[in-house]
């Protein structure tokens, strides 16, 4: 095994799987969830809390990190590990989505992303070479290769265009990190698969991903719009493109059915801002589905967020005590609503790995569904 990087299967049931991905700073047991921190920060959360909810890597965000602070910056200030106060593994994307994002802003060549910053207008490149650099500058323990986030819907040449330009920047992502020097002898390269929502594209992109070769493999281009219906359609010929002995990390995404659901087509990896982003706005997740907190109806309920959720937020606080809260403006209120919404993203996890590993992982996917998907008076 190497102590770069590794990835063990320990379990199948069906086509999800349960097993670890080994690196210097640590295990991630998967299927993994990844909490955000875009800005060095998971919103809300203190780095011993994130973990407390059982969290083993986060995600980091080169847009957001090359503007401010900036990538040098935190070179020089010791990496981001120590500059935020996490010393497990961090993954980092390459900053395509964001730049693609401020399309206003944003002027593509093969070359790479013009754009100008929307904190000050100050002009930058992105390139597959600087976000390698960059993504090396912050210490990274997986880096994503640069590419092109294909925007939804788009026609087929369009989609075959932006993957082709995709494929070609992953061999310079690929280059570029291999000039890395020491960080490239202890992180890990991902390469994204694009296509849109075809079924071809996606093999021509899977067919060059494994040519060039990458320690781990992640599905791009999903969750802009398309519904949860058409990504499992996607999904369910997109994931056994990519290479069975690596991980698969399905990026953006998403609700906690959309987790399961991806997971049972074999996604291993996931990141996305709802559990934070819910939090700070009054949305809790439950069994029995997301509540919004801010209803009146919680005023004077003395319960806890979710009868079953073992979280310190749930064995503490009232959901009359979050509803005052968030409806004052509380900092505590975004910060508690943070905690139990990645808690339960957490234990999500835990249990679909727990069912994966005794081959129960039909049974337990039914019963999430049934419950978390149920009607119900309050959304």
């Amino acid at each position: 095994m190497s102590d770069r990087f590794s990835f063990s299967i320990a379990a199948t049931d069906g086509a999800a799987r349960t097993g670890t991905i080994a690196m210097q700073r640590g295990e991630i047991r998967t299927p993994a969830f990844m909490p955000v921190g875009t800005a060095a920060t998971v919103k809300a959360m203190k780095p011993a809390d994130v973990r407390a909810t059982g969290a083993d890597i986060i995600l980091g965000n080169t847009y957001h990190l090359m503007l401010r602070p900036g990538a040098e910056r935190v070179a020089k200030l010791g990496g981001l590990h120590d500059f935020m106060g996490w010393d497990r593994p961090i993954l980092t994307d390459s900053g395509g989505f964001q730049v693609m994002s401020l399309s206003e802003l944003a002027k593509m060549s093969e070359e790479g992303v013009s754009f100008k910053s929307h904190l000050d207008g100050s002009k930058h490149m992105l390139t597959p070479e600087r976000s390698m650099e960059i993504q090396r500058l912050l210490g990274s323990d997986i880096v994503m290769a640069f590419d092109e986030c294909t925007p939804f819907p788009a026609t087929r040449d369009q989609a075959a265009a932006s993957m082709d330009r995709s494929m070609r920047w992953a061999k310079r992502s690929r280059e570029g990190f291999d000039a890395g020097g020491e960080h490239a002898s202890r992180a890990a390269l991902f390469g994204i698969q694009q296509g849109s929502m075809d079924e071809t594209l996606r093999q021509r992109s899977s067919d060059a991903l494994r040519e060039i070769g990458f320690d781990g493999y992640a599905v791009g281009g999903l969750a802009v719009g398309e519904g949860q219906e058409e990504m499992f359609r996607v999904l369910d010929f997109a994931v056994p493109m990519l290479p069975d002995e690596a991980p698969h990390y399905l990026m953006g995404v998403g609700k906690p059915d959309d987790l399961v659901g991806a997971v049972a087509r074999g996604i291993d990896m996931f990141d996305c801002v709802l559990p934070t982003r819910s939090g700070r706005t009054g949305q809790a997740f439950t069994a029995d589905g997301p509540i919004n907190i801010k209803n009146a109806r919680f005023g004077e309920d003395t319960g806890p967020l979710d009868p079953e959720c073992g979280c310190p937020v749930c064995g503490q606080w009232s959901r009359a005590y979050l509803h005052h809260l968030i409806r004052s403006g509380e900092i505590l209120g975004a910060m508690l609503m943070t905690e139990h919404n990645l808690f339960f993203y957490q234990s999500l996890m835990a249990g679909m790995r727990d069912a994966i590993a005794t081959g129960t992982f039909a049974a337990f996917a039914a019963d999430f569904s049934t419950r978390y998907r149920k009607p119900r008076t309050e959304g």
